[in-house]
């Protein structure tokens, strides 16, 4: 059996459904806050096999989604500006802001490539040095470091022509918040694996001490966030604790070099999530000393931001609540027909992490 297979296997799945379905006494509601894990457990359809006194909820780790529309704004702006090239990942191209997204305003004349890494902007900026390129930081920790090692390769070739929008945010001041405001009762969280490379364990283990609820690192086939749940029916019954069910990717105290990178390109500050709205040291800006890479610093937009248009919220948009977890996607009245993914409303029906998304792609969360 191959490795990705060991990861798949039908006999072990079943095995652990039978677990979780003797062990769910009364109804657990698990967040899982990682937009990938709520489309592997939709793909997989993982929501239908699971015992039904589990409920799994769409939390709000998808990136693209939780930006702020003041902030695509900002990178629009951006694309605007004579001799300057905005460079972003795929998802962000056509998520709309109060106006266009940036693929209008590609169309419309704006200078706007679709990158795969920060290093690619970097390639941009070199191969171009009369124009400037802003790379969009978008992402949890774990693309945050990648984008603070382009702003130290930047300093290290003298590239005057590259900066940064960071719209770098993190994940536990978020889950925190959703917590704190108490809208949806959660009783576990499903922790984000690819985020807890970086972080580690370690950075979830406020959730029983603080909250009294247990969280579940996961990875993201099959088998590892079957594991998952059932750790955490088995922590519901028992006591809150941290399990990690992703050991051969998460460690206990996460990715040191990372995290050293971020420390010294960013600091930690308040930033707007959709949604949620201004989190206290949930952002990620661009530290003084590499002031010359942050396209705030760089570009003045003021003018432009000054006249913004109707936000997806006031378009009918209820994206925000989908990503706190009070409705499902399919409770939005646009899901489906004012929205989908080839007219999206907002940018839960964009990203290819984004809850509507998947609701719309694999057919919502229909009963067992």
């Amino acid at each position: 059996m191959s490795q990705a297979n060991a990861y798949r296997d039908p006999d072990a799945a079943h095995r652990l459904i039978a677990e979780i379905r003797d062990a769910a006494m009364d109804t657990v509601r698990i967040m899982e806050f990682c937009g990938g894990h709520t489309h592997a457990i939709m793909r997989y359809g993982l929501r239908q096999a699971l015992a039904p006194q589990v409920r799994m909820l769409s939390g709000p780790g998808c990136p693209v989604c939780v930006t702020d529309d003041r902030e695509i704004d900002h990178a629009i702006a951006l694309a605007h500006l004579p001799g300057v090239t905005v460079a972003t990942f795929g998802d962000m191209m056509r998520v709309p802001g109060t106006r266009e997204s940036l693929l209008d305003a590609r169309a419309h004349g704006a200078q706007v490539e679709m990158v795969y890494s920060a290093l690619d902007a970097i390639a941009l900026a070199q191969k171009d040095p009369e124009r400037q390129v802003v790379m969009l930081g978008i992402g949890f920790e774990t693309t945050a470091p990648t984008v603070a090692a382009s702003i130290l390769q930047a300093q290290r070739a003298n590239l005057s022509n590259y900066s940064v929008l960071s719209l770098h945010k993190l994940t536990p001041p978020a889950m925190r918040a959703i917590l704190d405001a108490g809208e949806v009762r959660v009783d576990a969280v499903l922790g984000p694996g690819h985020v807890s490379t970086i972080t580690g364990v370690a950075a979830w283990r406020f959730l029983p001490r603080q909250y009294g609820i247990s969280c579940a690192v996961s990875g993201f086939e099959p088998l590892d966030m079957l594991r998952a749940v059932r750790d955490l029916v088995w922590a519901v019954n028992d006591a809150p604790r941290v399990s990690n069910a992703y050991a051969r990717g998460v460690a206990e105290t996460g990715n040191p070099v990372a995290q050293r990178i971020m420390g010294q390109v960013f600091a930690v500050g308040s930033t707007a999530w959709r949604g949620l709205g201004e989190i206290p040291e949930s952002g990620l800006a661009i530290r003084e000393d590499y002031a010359a890479f942050d396209a705030r610093r760089r570009f003045d937009v003021s003018e432009a931001l000054a006249r913004p248009g109707r936000s997806a919220h006031e378009r009918g948009c209820r994206c925000g609540e989908v990503l706190r977890a009070v409705i499902e996607p399919d409770a939005c009245p646009l899901f489906g027909t004012g929205c989908t993914p080839a007219r999206p409303v907002g940018p839960c029906m964009v990203s290819g992490e984004g809850a509507c998304a998947a609701y719309y792609r694999y057919g919502g969360n229909l009963e067992a």
